[in-house]
């Protein structure tokens, strides 16, 4: 599997940007340049497609948009969520490659691309923005807050603090879903106890008159027939007298009767009149079938208006159901099946509200114990990345430089445990601890911060289980110089060992450690100002490190003076 890293960064139309393009190599990368060329333009790029918030204010002068897009290579951790989202990768099948890609306009609109998929900038921060970690500004004010001051400590506690911290994440969800659970439940009692009422009631009129599927059409069926027996017994009438006759006249039976004689006749004197003898007796036989049928539906059609009055009776019940529960009997029967569901769910709320007060105090119980286990843990990767980081300072001319990791217990056990987290500094012996906010200037949290990362990622430290990727340090040597940026540099070297380190300097002590070496260049025309940005090696290396010691990159004194540096670098290395 590809070691996580940034394989490349595009950046177009980007503040004084017109178009450049940087490959960081896979170790340290070093970005330098005269001040306000725009090397920190290279970060906000990156920081662009990492997720972070842009305005129309960065898009280059004349410009209708920046651009910025780039690729990441070891991105498996992520490849069920990146196919989640259909987004594709490039490159070899070994060595697959996530493009990522970022538009702002000059009007402020942006647009974010991920695999060559069209994402909202909330799921790019969510997907990429764990990929490299910027350090900048920002990261120095985020260092104070006892947010950051947790994660830093966590990260240190390493694989003995990640099971327990998570099994105690479950844990406090569990609890956080049974609680909602429950005060909704208690909260909603004269609710439901009237929705149950209510439906009870329902349940008790359907009951009552117990309607049977069907019913009402079938009722509606013999009421139109006894409705209208005079007219039913008139056309009965006449059927049966046009079928049987009468003492008068002879009906269908009695000519049909007749017929037949006298096709037998016929037949006996002519076989070929047979058939129409056979088919005058089948005539015959169906109609005394049919002239039977119509009498015996003739006595049926009996005057009833006892019954009559029944069905009114039942259909009036029928209907006060049907204009209350549904506009069928099928309707009425279907929710008085769905409300004797809902009403059992009602009257097994208290039974739950019960289950769901036993399910927290387990959780209670299991998330004090973890919570002590936690606040264990963290007490000693506390006091392990204290003394570590207390050397790292000390190596960067910080030596009487102390950190500490506050535990601070909370009123009630919070998400990710039972304290809150305040990192104190000192700078100076027999200076008391404070928080960092208040007595680290910027040259010390620059520091600090790297010390800090040096120190993690010796110890192979990431809460999150993923594999260390792109470090970029911004400013990081800021208010230092000569022998301590030799030694930010010696471990920005360091980190880049297990790490791709990015860093934008202006000490050449700093630049010299690095494996990739880009120089932001700034041009103008009259009447436009654009940077570039090169890679420089060799000779062209040298003269830029020399410019970088003081501007002596023409003098022959100036380039030694480099080349030696870049020559003690090298064998330390």
């Amino acid at each position: 599997m590809a070691a996580l890293m940034l394989t490349y960064l595009h950046i177009a139309d980007l503040g004084v940007i017109a178009d450049v393009m940087i490959e960081p190599a896979p170790g340290l990368t070093a970005v330098t340049g005269e001040t306000g060329a725009g090397k920190t333009l290279v970060v906000t790029g990156l920081g662009l497609l990492l997720g972070q918030r842009a305005d129309a204010g960065m898009v280059r002068h004349g410009s209708a948009k920046a651009v910025v897009d780039g690729g990441f290579l070891g991105v498996e951790g992520i490849a069920e969520r990146l196919d989640e989202l259909g987004a594709e990768l490039d490159g070899a099948e070994d060595e697959p490659e996530l493009v990522v890609s970022r538009q702002v306009t000059a009007q402020g609109r942006t647009r974010a691309g991920l695999g060559g998929v069209a994402v909202p900038l909330g799921v790019l921060d969510e997907v990429v923005g764990a990929l490299a970690t910027i350090h900048g500004q920002s990261e120095q004010v985020r260092l104070a807050t006892p947010e950051r001051a947790r994660q830093v400590l966590d990260q240190a506690g390493g694989p003995e603090l990640v099971p327990v911290l998570a099994e105690y994440r479950t844990a406090y969800a569990s609890r956080r879903s049974a609680v909602a659970e429950r005060d909704e439940l208690v909260t909603q009692v004269q609710t439901r106890a009237r929705e149950a009422d209510m439906l009870r009631f329902g349940l008790g009129e359907i009951e009552k008159v117990s309607p049977v599927p069907g019913e009402d059409e079938s009722l509606a069926v013999e009421a139109r027939r006894l409705q209208d027996v005079d007219d039913l017994r008139g056309l009965a009438a006449e059927a049966d007298a046009a079928l049987s006759g009468d003492d008068e006249t002879f009906g269908a039976v009695g000519l049909i009767g007749q017929a037949r004689k006298a096709l037998e006749r016929l037949a006996q004197h002519d076989e070929a009149a047979a058939g129409l003898s056979a088919q005058s007796v089948a005539a015959l036989d169906a109609t005394q079938g049919l002239a039977g049928e119509v009498a015996s539906y003739l006595a049926t059609l009996e005057a009833d208006p006892v019954r009559l009055e029944a069905i009114a009776t039942r259909q009036a019940e029928l209907q006060g159901l049907t204009r209350k529960y549904g506009t069928t009997v099928e309707e009425v029967l279907e929710w008085a099946r769905a409300s004797s569901i809902r009403l059992d769910q009602l009257v097994g709320s208290d039974e739950r509200i019960a289950e769901l007060n036993e399910q927290l105090a387990r959780l209670d119980e299991q998330l004090v114990t973890l919570a002590a286990q936690i606040t264990a843990r963290r007490a000693q990767a506390g006091d392990r990345l204290r003394s570590a980081v207390a050397a790292e300072l000390a190596a960067l001319a910080m030596p009487h430089a102390a950190i500490e990791f506050e535990l601070r217990p909370l009123p009630e056990l919070g998400p990710w445990g039972a304290e809150s987290v305040q990192m104190l500094f000192t700078a100076n012996p027999g200076s008391p601890l404070a928080p960092i906010s208040k007595v680290a200037s910027g040259g010390e949290l620059s520091r600090l911060r790297l010390a800090i990362e040096v120190v993690l990622a010796d110890q192979g430290a990431q809460s999150d289980g993923r594999v260390p990727g792109t470090f970029v340090f911004d400013e990081v040597d800021a208010g230092v110089g000569g022998a301590v940026g030799l030694e930010i540099g010696r471990r920005l070297a360091r980190l880049a060992k297990g790490s791709q380190v990015l860093v934008v300097t202006h000490l050449a002590q700093v630049a010299v450690w690095a494996d990739r070496h880009y120089v932001v260049a700034k041009s103008d025309d009259g009447a436009i100002t654009t940077a570039g940005i090169s890679e420089v090696t060799g000779d062209g290396r040298v003269a830029e490190i020399a410019r970088m010691m003081g501007g002596l990159s023409d003098s022959q004194a100036g380039l030694g003076h480099a080349r030696d540096l870049l020559a003690a670098v090298g064998e330390a290395s």
